[in-house]
């Protein structure tokens, strides 16, 4: 097994692996951080100006969510070419790690704005009403009533979201933005080496696991406060 393992994972294609992981990681955690600020704020926006919300503003939930609707609905591997001129106008270039996070980042926040308004959804209106009577403002409503209460579903939100970015993290690789998708598609697929192929899914299933446990564990503790 020892030798098998050396023929076929030498130092250097071991420490590929490493430097593989690295880039998803940083893809997906920098994506995700950025989705989250762009993504959540634009989620409670989509809640108090929906109908009966406390902003209720029906032109601007339609122009909104018509915009979001438009992003979520078009394939990431489209998306990451149709964004170029903007991914070159933020990273300086259109290739690369760096610049993978662009439409990474663009295709989470409408994915995470709307597990958001999902989320706030769930919140019960009395205590929203029973707020307003006591005078409460609409930051007030978001930062005390709305946020807390739907913090749990929130979390559940982002987790998927994390998943589901280490899956487009992979697509990344059509603009050079490396990672273990653009590994295994290098020398897994047009090298055709199967076993590395193998190693990077099984790699990407542990990570997902990982994730996934640390998001469901974290939505626990946070449902029991």
């Amino acid at each position: 097994m020892a030798e098998w393992l050396s023929t076929h994972f030498p130092p250097a294609l071991i420490e590929l692996f490493v430097d593989s992981l690295g880039e998803t990681l940083v893809m997906v955690g920098l994506s995700g951080l950025a989705g989250a600020v762009l993504g959540i704020p634009l989620g409670v926006l989509l809640r108090l100006t929906d109908r009966g919300g406390v902003m209720e503003n029906a032109a601007f939930n339609r122009t909104a969510g018509a915009l979001v609707n438009a992003v979520r609905s078009t394939p990431f591997i489209i998306l990451l070419v149709a964004i170029i001129p903007l991914t070159r106008l933020l990273t300086g270039s259109s290739i690369g790690t760096a610049a993978a996070v662009v439409p990474l980042t663009v295709a989470a926040a409408p994915f995470i704005a709307r597990l958001v308004e999902a989320s706030l959804r769930e919140v019960d209106a009395g205590l929203i009403e029973a707020a307003q009577a006591m005078g409460a403002t609409h930051t007030q409503i978001v930062f005390k009533v709305l946020l807390p209460e739907a913090v749990p579903g929130i979390v559940a939100g982002l987790t998927i979201t994390l998943v589901s970015l280490t899956g487009y993290s992979a697509m990344a690789s059509a603009i050079g933005g490396g990672g273990l998708g653009d590994l295994g598609i290098r020398y897994g697929y047009q090298r055709f080496m199967p076993e590395v192929m193998a190693a990077v899914v099984l790699v990407l299933i542990v990570f997902v696991q990982a994730v996934q446990s640390a998001g469901d564990w974290l939505v626990r503790r946070l449902s029991h406060r």
